[in-house]
C-alpha cells in the first residue's frame, strides 16, 4: 500500500474536470540547462510522439541552455540534435515566459534531466506558479540530486549503499594536503582501489570516473569537482562488484499500490570500468537484459528494495533506482532517480513492455495517476510591465509579503532591508509577493502600509512584474520572505531556473529545514542532539486518534510540545500538560490546513538563538539568550517593540559558548545552509540533560531569519563589529559567491562596488 504523504504544496486548487469533450493541455518540457539537454530533447520528443491526442492537447516546450523557453513548432521535434534548430528558435519558435505558462498549460510533463530539472529548482518554480507536474516534490527532488545527503539517509534507514566519503570545496582548495587528506579518509572509511569518483549533484555519469591509483583518483576528483565550471563537492565510493541493474517503479495512486517493473540487467563493455554516458545513449552501445538474468527470487528482492528506497526518499508516481546485486545476494543502491529517461528504448519503456504496457498507455498512466494528488492550478492573466530600469549601481529586488502565516513579519523584514541598503551602492526595487504568488512593484506610499492586507487591497495590474522579468530588471534578488514558498525551496527553485543570484540557502537546505521532522532526522543521523520527537500525520489521526494519543503517551512524559512540522515563528506551538489537551492541540493544527504535526519532549534549559554567516566556512555569531515570561516564546516577544528580552551575548560561561558555537557550526554545515541562518537551540547543563552530559539541543533552523529592525541577528552582528547595513552587504556577497560560476564575470562590477 502507498504511504500517502503530502508531497507538494497545497496551492493547487481543483477547478475543472476533463471529460470526453474537454482536453487537458499538457506541456512537455525538454532541453534544459543541464549537460543532459540532448538526452532530454530525445525524451521530450518521445513523449510528444506518444501522448494520446484524444485526451490531450500537446504543448512542446523547449528550454534552451541559457534558460529561455520556447514553444516548438512540430517540425523541430524530429531533428536529430538541438543544434539543428537552436539558431532558428528566435525566428521560427514562439518565445514564452514562465509566468505565461499558467495560461498555456494545465499540466507539466517533465522530460528534462539533471540540474534545473530533477533537483527541486524546476519543481519549486512550478509549485510557485500553481502548475501540477510529473514526479517527486521539491524536497525529494533536491535530496535525490545530492549524492552525499541521500546516501546518508538511505544508509541510516538500513539500505545498503557503497561505502562513501565526501570531499568539499574547502578540501580541494588545500592542494598541498589533498593527497594525504584523501589517503587518510579512504582508510578511515574502508575504501580501497578501485574506487568511483562522482560529482555530488550530477546525473547520467557526467564527471564520473574510476580510479585504480592515487594519482588517477586525484585527477578524477578535480575533473568531477569542476565539471560544471563551478567548484563543487565530490563523492568517492567503493567499487561494487556484481550485476548492475536499473528498476522502474510506478505508483497506481487510484488503487494505492506500488508497481515495481521487471528490473533491467546492465552489462558494461568489457574494456570499460563503468556503464558510462556513451554506453547509455549511443545507439548500439551497451547491453541490457530485461528481466534481469538473476532468477525470480532476486528479482523480487531487487523490487522490494527499490520500493523501500522510493518510500524513504518520498518519491511518488515514478522512480528509477539503480544498484548492484552482489554474488552474495546483497542489493546495493547507488543512484535513486525521481524521474527516468524517456527515450524510445529507455529503461522505462523496456520494463513497461514486460507487463504489456505500451508507450501511450504508460504515459497516460503517469499523468492520470499524478493528477489524483491534486487538481488543476488556478490560471490568471498576466500583463507585461514595460518599465525603464536603471543601469547604474547594483540593482537589488527585495521580495516581501507572500501567503504564509509569517507574511506580516516578512513585510517588516523587507521594508527594513529596503531602508537599510545603501543608496550609494544599490538601486533597490521593493516587490510585494501577493497571496497568489504574483509580484507587484511597491511605491513608497504602499511600502509604508501597516499590513499586507492593506497592500493587497491596493494592488493594481499596472504594478505587476513577471517572474520572468527579474533577470532584466535586477542583478540580485534579496528574499525577505518567511515561511511558505519563501523558505521551502519554491522561490529558490524559481530563481535558480532564472539564473538569478539570491541570498540564503539552496533548494535542498531550504526544503529540508522547513520540514522540522526531516531536519531532526538528518541531524540525529549526524549525532547532533534534537528533542525526542514523533511525527503525526493527519490521515493517521483521522483514522484512529485514540491510537495516536496512546502512542504519544507511551513515548513521552508531560509536559510536551505540539507544533506544526512546517511552520515557524511560534505559529500554533502549544505546551500540553494533560491527555485531553493533546486532542485539542492536534485538532487545532489539522483544522488549520496542516497535514502533519510534530510532538516533542519539553526541553528544560537556557533557550538560545544563534546567527551564522558564511558559505563553506561559517562564522557563528554570539548567541542571544531568549528570556520568556512563559514556557514558549511568543510572536509578540519576538517582534513587538518593547516586548520580550534577548540577552546578547548569552549569560553562559565561556566554555558553554564554545560548545554552542561548535554544535551550531556543525548543524549549519550538515544541513548545507548557506549565506546566513538563525538556529534556535537549548543549552543544558549535565544536571538538566536527560543524558547526564552537558549538551546543545537543536530546535529549529531558520534559513531566512527575520531582518526586522530589532531582530537579534543585528544584535549579534553588532557584537563583532558588523553594522546592519554591512551585514546586508555580507549577505548579498555570499549570495553572489554561490551563484556565479568560475567562468562568469557578469557580476564582477557588482561585487567590486560592494565594499565591506
Amino acid at each position: 500500500m502507498v504511504d500517502y504523504q503530502t508531497k507538494k504544496n497545497s496551492f493547487f486548487v481543483t477547478k475543472k474536470t476533463y471529460g470526453r469533450h474537454a482536453k487537458m493541455r499538457v506541456g512537455v518540457l525538454m532541453g534544459g540547462r543541464s549537460p543532459e539537454n540532448e538526452v532530454s530533447f530525445n525524451s521530450g520528443r518521445t513523449v510528444c510522439d506518444h501522448l494520446d491526442t484524444n485526451l490531450y492537447d500537446i504543448v512542446p516546450i523547449y528550454q534552451a541552455i541559457k534558460g529561455n523557453l520556447y514553444i516548438l513548432p512540430w517540425y523541430f521535434l524530429h531533428r536529430g540534435k538541438t543544434t539543428d534548430f537552436e539558431h532558428r528558435l528566435e525566428k521560427d519558435a514562439s518565445s514564452i515566459t514562465w509566468d505565461a505558462l499558467k495560461n498555456t498549460i494545465d499540466f507539466m510533463y517533465i522530460a528534462t534531466h539533471g540540474n534545473y530539472a530533477e533537483d527541486g529548482t524546476l519543481q519549486g518554480f512550478l509549485e510557485l506558479l500553481g502548475i501540477p507536474y510529473l514526479g517527486a516534490g521539491i524536497f525529494a527532488s533536491a535530496l535525490r540530486m545530492d549524492k552525499i545527503a541521500h546516501k546518508t539517509v538511505l544508509q541510516h534507514a538500513g539500505i545498503l549503499v557503497p561505502r562513501f566519503m565526501p570531499l568539499y570545496p574547502a578540501d580541494l582548495a588545500d592542494k598541498n594536503n589533498l593527497k594525504n587528506t584523501i589517503i587518510n579518509r579512504l582508510a578511515t572509511c574502508g575504501i580501497g582501489f578501485a574506487c568511483v569518483i562522482k560529482p555530488y549533484n550530477q546525473g547520467s555519469s557526467i564527471g564520473v570516473s574510476v580510479a585504480h591509483t592515487i594519482d588517477q583518483l586525484i585527477a578524477g576528483v578535480y575533473q568531477a569537482a569542476t565539471v560544471t565550471g563551478k567548484l563543487q563537492a565530490v563523492v568517492i565510493e567503493e567499487y561494487i562488484l556484481g550485476m548492475e541493474f536499473s528498476c522502474i517503479t510506478l505508483v497506481d495512486n487510484e488503487k494505492k499500490v506500488y508497481l515495481p517493473l521487471p528490473p533491467t540487467e546492465i552489462v558494461k563493455e568489457s574494456h570499460a570500468d563503468l556503464y558510462d554516458y556513451e554506453q547509455k545513449y549511443m545507439p548500439g552501445r551497451g547491453t541490457k537484459y530485461t528481466p534481469a538474468r538473476c532468477g525470480q527470487e532476486y528479482i523480487t528482492k531487487i523490487q522490494e528494495t527499490c520500493v523501500r528506497v522510493m518510500q524513504i526518499m518520498d518519491f511518488c508516481t515514478i522512480s528509477r533506482i539503480d544498484g548492484f546485486l552482489t554474488t552474495e545476494g546483497d542489493v546495493y543502491i547507488f543512484d535513486p532517480n525521481s524521474l527516468s529517461g524517456m527515450g524510445p528504448a529507455s529503461f522505462l519503456f523496456l520494463q513497461a513492455a514486460e507487463i504489456n504496457m505500451g508507450h501511450r498507455q504508460l504515459i497516460n498512466h503517469l499523468i492520470q495517476s499524478e493528477l489524483i494528488h491534486y487538481g488543476i492550478g488556478i490560471n490568471r492573466e498576466n500583463d507585461h510591465m514595460n518599465q525603464q530600469i536603471k543601469k547604474q549601481k547594483v540593482r537589488v529586488v527585495v521580495l516581501m509579503g507572500g501567503s504564509s502565516n509569517e507574511k506580516e513579519t516578512s513585510l517588516e523584514s523587507g521594508r527594513n532591508v529596503v531602508y537599510k541598503l545603501s543608496t550609494e551602492k544599490y538601486d533597490v526595487i521593493p516587490l510585494f509577493v501577493s497571496q497568489e504568488h504574483e509580484l507587484y512593484r511597491l511605491e513608497h506610499s504602499l511600502l509604508v502600509r501597516n499590513s499586507t492586507k492593506e497592500i493587497q487591497a491596493l494592488l493594481k495590474k499596472e504594478m505587476q512584474v513577471l517572474w520572468h522579468d527579474l533577470p532584466r530588471i535586477a542583478d540580485f534578488v534579496f528574499i525577505a520572505l518567511h515561511g511558505g514558498i519563501g523558505e521551502n525551496g519554491s522561490v529558490q527553485g524559481a530563481l535558480e531556473m532564472l539564473n538569478m543570484p539570491y541570498n540564503g540557502s539552496s533548494v535542498f537546505a531550504s526544503s529540508l529545514c522547513m520540514d522540522k521532522y526531516k531536519a531532526n532526522t538528518l541531524l540525529g543521523q549526524h549525532d547532533i542532539d534534537v528533542p525526542l520527537h514523533m511525527l503525526v500525520e493527519k490521515h493517521t489521526w483521522e483514522v484512529d486518534a485514540k491510537k495516536v494519543v496512546a502512542a504519544i503517551l507511551k513515548k513521552f512524559i508531560f509536559p510536551i510540545i505540539v507544533k506544526p512540522s512546517d511552520d515557524g515563528c511560534s505559529v500554533m506551538i502549544q505546551k500540553v500538560e494533560a491527555e485531553a489537551d493533546i486532542y485539542i492541540a492536534l485538532e487545532t493544527i489539522f483544522n488549520s490546513g496542516k497535514t502533519t504535526a510534530l510532538v516533542e519532549e519539553f526541553i528544560i534549559g537556557i533557550e538560545l538563538t544563534v546567527g551564522v554567516l558564511g558559505n563553506e566556512q561559517p562564522m557563528v555569531l554570539p548567541a542571544s539568550q531568549c528570556i520568556s515570561k512563559a514556557a514558549i516564546l511568543t510572536m509578540e516577544e519576538k517582534f513587538l517593540p518593547g516586548a520580550g528580552e534577548n540577552q546578547t551575548p548569552a549569560l553562559i560561561s565561556p566554555e558553554a559558548k564554545l560548545l554552542v558555537a561548535q554544535v551550531i557550526a556543525k548543524t549549519y554545515q550538515v544541513t548545507q545552509c548557506k549565506g546566513y541562518a538563525r538556529i534556535d537551540c537549548f543549552y543544558q547543563t549535565a544536571q538538566q540533560s536527560s543524558t547526564q552530559k552537558e549538551r546543545v539541543v537543536i530546535l529549529e533552523i531558520n534559513t531566512l531569519p527575520a531582518l526586522t529592525p530589532a531582530t537579534c541577528l543585528f544584535h549579534q552582528a553588532a557584537e563583532v563589529g558588523i553594522k546592519p547595513a554591512e551585514l546586508l552587504d555580507h549577505i548579498i556577497n555570499y549570495g553572489l559567491q554561490l551563484h556565479v560560476s568560475i567562468s562568469q564575470n557578469q557580476y564582477a562590477d557588482v561585487t567590486e562596488c560592494i565594499n565591506i
